[in-house]
């Protein structure tokens, strides 16, 4: 006769009690406590949860989960199980996640057979796995391998650690040598990537490596280091190329004292040194709006120019009327960075500034009708007011049930539905990929009606031939923002783009600086807006009511506007940086609203006000149902002052 165990038994009833309080939770419930187990590494509980939620549209995220904790727990993975769950999951997000986790697998143990086998099943690979594909061609014996390698010498500044095997193969196959290797310093240095820099110094030449110390100390204080070069510096490549590392250091902070090193010292540099040094000088000059920039940049001669040093030149130009020098600079473009749209547009203002209307006109041609800020403003030049195409058929009743069967869809609504948007947004983008016109179309009525209206902006912007601009700029919280735009007096066109560009509408949206909600208020701003306005009992976890929000953003947008000369450019720079600076990137001239918004320093808010302004041009054409001009809304920047000390101090 078997003993009878108490403890056992005890168990045995402690876990159907588990288990029946897990089948009383909601299939919801349950994934997010699977989830729980997956991030705590519970393998019990995730094999507990696991059998309910088979039939859950996420049921694939479970087993994905499953698998992850073998990779974690076993040094060998089972294959067979991959590839049972690949085959399953055949082209769906999870598959590609567990495909890239299990590449890298094989990559860390260099089973090269195996990862290239596995790795022309990945459709979007990172970069990671596809410098270990590199390492796996070289490794098999691809002589080619190398020659695709070389592309990522100048461009992959800061490489992830799978990189470094090949960017080293450059360095011992001889395909790279010094002067390569000092002008990847230089470009890592131009992109403020100081360790980059130093560790690639260990790629040169014993006799041009410099002592690490040394490297760091002019990186840190380039002033002192330059004070203490000895007279006979020059003789030593490696000594002015540090030297003209130090300029390009003190030139971010001060310019015009790296101007007055660089003029001590640059008849001892060689020709491509002083010429770097002079044309990042002009850049950080250019950027801080200093008159002297293009003079600088003229000092350089005709040296190379980098992507984003040409750039700045065009917008020092810009800003001083030099139409010839914004003509010379684009022509000597790489022709991938003359073909983008700014560029071509710049261009061919600058041809029209020169008497070559033929040649201007078919750069406008080239762009126009574009949906972007380039292609309303290459239209004005044609004298083509921007309109909205023909709404195309909506999505038949077969054809969105199509698209809502899709389980990439289904999943990304789930997620949403659980408050996943991290995740949900990777599906539906994910979801999205290879549908034709007519599935956009259909699940961008499906996300609207959803209340996702990101994802329904997302889905039509990717039509190509037929366009539905109702839901590209779609207007959702027409009663809150209709009112609260007419309360302030401003135009809804204008403070829809300016939605449309913070938030996509997603009412609970927060950025990682703290901005909140509909509008994107930082609580400082949110708090001094509700105590200007009296808002009574106001609370920072307001600011991410819809109605609230509205009141407070729309309120703030008027008081911004008013203080900035009733300018909406001005007033959009100041929304996103603040109105000081809206100021100081005023000129001392007049100046065309495009060219203040194309020469403003920080990247972020240069396209954030282009895009509100083109956003505001389509939503004037919905709204009132005829053709409109961007130039009309740009207008002319007032110069700086003009209105400098006018108005109270905002936020």
């Amino acid at each position: 006769m078997k003993r009878f165990h108490p403890h056992r038994c005890l168990a045995g009833i402690a876990f159907l009690a588990a288990s029946a309080g897990v089948l009383a939770l909601s299939g919801d419930e349950q994934f997010l406590m699977a989830r729980d187990a997956s991030r705590a590494g519970d393998r019990a509980k995730l094999e507990r949860l696991a059998p309910s939620l088979q039939s859950h549209e996420l049921a694939p995220y479970v087993d994905y989960w499953r698998l992850l904790i073998d990779f974690k727990d076993s040094k060998d993975p089972d294959p067979t199980s991959i590839n049972a769950f690949l085959n399953s999951n055949d082209g769906s997000y999870v598959a590609e996640k567990l495909r890239g986790d299990w590449l890298r697998q094989l990559g860390k143990k260099q089973q090269w057979t195996a990862f290239m086998a596995e790795y022309p099943r990945l459709a979007q690979p990172d970069q990671d796995l596809a410098c270990h594909a590199l390492q796996g061609r070289r490794a098999l014996g691809d002589k080619k391998a190398l020659d695709d390698a070389m592309a990522l010498w100048l461009t992959l500044l800061e490489p992830p650690e799978p990189c470094y095997p090949v960017l080293e193969a450059l360095i011992v196959d001889k395909r790279v040598l010094a002067d390569a290797v000092w002008e990847r310093i230089r470009r890592q240095f131009e992109a403020n990537k100081i360790p980059a820099a130093l560790y690639t110094m260990n790629y040169l030449p014993a006799s041009q490596m410099p002592e690490k110390k040394v490297a760091q100390t002019l990186a840190d204080t380039p002033l002192p280091w330059l004070s203490r070069l000895p007279a006979d510096f020059a003789a030593n490549r490696a000594q002015r190329e540090l030297a003209a590392l130090a300029i390009q250091r003190l030139a971010r902070n001060d310019p015009r004292a790296a101007a007055e090193q660089l003029g001590k010292i640059a008849a001892q540099l060689k020709g491509g040194e002083r010429s770097w040094a002079w044309n990042q000088i002009g850049w950080q000059a250019a950027q801080r709006h200093m008159p002297e920039a293009l003079d600088w940049y003229r000092q350089a001669g005709d040296g190379p120019l980098s992507d984003e040093t040409a750039q700045w030149k065009v917008r020092a130009a810009l800003r001083a009327q030099d139409w010839p020098s914004v003509r010379g600079t684009i022509e000597k473009m790489p022709a991938p960075l003359a073909a983008q749209p700014a560029w071509v547009y710049w261009l061919g203002r600058a041809y029209r500034a020169e008497g070559r209307h033929d040649d201007a006109n078919a750069m406008f041609a080239r762009i126009a009708g574009q949906p972007d800020f380039y292609g309303n403003l290459a239209n004005d030049e044609l004298g083509k007011a921007t309109a909205t195409p023909s709404k195309p058929t909506s999505p038949t009743r077969d054809e969105l049930l199509q698209v809502t069967a899709n389980p990439g869809v289904q999943r990304a609504q789930a997620f949403f539905r659980l408050n996943l948007r991290t995740e949900g947004v990777k599906e539906w983008a994910w979801a999205l990929r290879g549908m034709s016109d007519r599935e956009l179309l259909a699940a961008s009525e499906i996300a609207a009606r959803a209340g996702m209206y990101d994802r329904a902006i997302a889905a039509a912007d990717r039509t190509r031939l037929e366009h539905d601009y109702s839901m590209r700029y779609l207007a959702p919280y027409g009663d809150q923002v209709r009112p609260a735009a007419r309360n302030q007096a401003l135009d809804d066109a204008w403070v829809y783009g300016l939605m449309r560009q913070e938030s996509r509408f997603v009412s609970t949206a927060r950025s990682h600086v703290g901005a909140s909600g509909l509008m994107q208020l930082m609580p400082a701003t949110a708090k001094w807006v509700a105590n200007k306005i009296g808002l009574k009992d106001f609370q920072p976890g307001r600011v991410n009511d819809t109605e609230t929000n509205v009141l407070l953003g729309t309120t703030y947008m008027r008081l911004v506007l008013e203080n900035l000369d009733s300018h909406p450019v001005l007033a959009s720079a100041a929304y996103n940086a603040g109105p000081g600076r809206a100021r100081r990137w005023r000129a001392d001239i007049p100046l065309e609203g495009a060219i203040y918004a194309e020469t403003i320093p920080f990247s972020e808010t240069r396209d954030y006000v282009k895009k509100v302004m083109s956003n505001a041009v389509f939503y004037a054409a919905l709204f009132e149902g005829k053709p409109q001009t961007i130039k009309s809304r740009l207008g002319i920047i007032p110069p700086r002052a003009g209105g400098e000390a006018k108005g109270e101090s905002l936020p």
